[in-house]
């Protein structure tokens, strides 16, 4: 099985994790010919798994990052008889036609026999993508009024909100908001798969 170390992260939530970090180095190698820095990056396994899966859409890492989540929900952070949905936090981009996270949490709801809630938590406008984005402050503003709630299955309900690479958090702590606040929930719990080391 794909090796992981776990790391608490701290939030508006009830309790979250990463499975690991997203990288473990990142080596400046100079600026190419367009002026752009050049860097020699190093993933953890996981890490790489997801940078295939998400950039490349290679799914043959699919079974290794299912069998690490399961390994990880049942024998370790053991919240299985706590939770009442999944539920995938909405694609940062809304025309991307492979959705690794919403595909990931299709096959994980099947495997430990925890329903998902798909379409209540929903992204209602685009945002710019927020990795070059540095200011905190700005990223939230950004994100403000960008997610809402379209029904309430998951009123009153012990939810694990799912994403695949955690930064600053910005996006989950809104998210996080919009579901206690409109969507009434009673309990959110985060999970991802990666952080980065750093908080851009």
């Amino acid at each position: 099985m794909i090796s992981y170390n776990p790391i608490e992260i701290k939030g508006n939530w009830t309790k979250g994790y990463a499975l690991d970090i997203h990288t473990t180095s990142s080596e400046y190698l100079g600026d190419d010919e367009f002026g752009h820095p050049r860097f020699k990056t190093k993933y953890s396994e996981l890490g790489e798994s997801v940078l295939r899966l998400k950039y490349r859409e290679d799914k043959s890492v699919l079974k290794d990052i299912l069998d690490a989540i399961t390994d990880f929900l049942k024998n370790k952070w053991k919240i299985m008889d706590t939770l009442d949905y999944i539920v995938p936090a909405p694609p940062s981009k809304l025309n991307r036609e492979y959705q690794p996270v919403i595909e990931i949490v299709e096959k994980l709801s099947d495997i430990i026999d925890v329903p998902m809630c798909i379409d209540s938590l929903v992204k209602i406008k685009a945002t710019q993508e927020l990795k070059e984005i540095v200011d905190y402050e700005e990223r939230k503003r950004i994100l403000k009024d960008a997610f809402d709630i379209q029904n309430d299955c998951i009123k009153d309900k012990n939810i694990l909100l799912f994403d695949d690479l955690y930064r600053s958090g910005a996006t989950l702590k809104i998210i996080t908001e919009v579901l206690y606040n409109k969507g009434k929930v009673n309990s959110v719990y985060i999970l991802t798969l990666t952080k980065t080391r750093s908080k851009r």
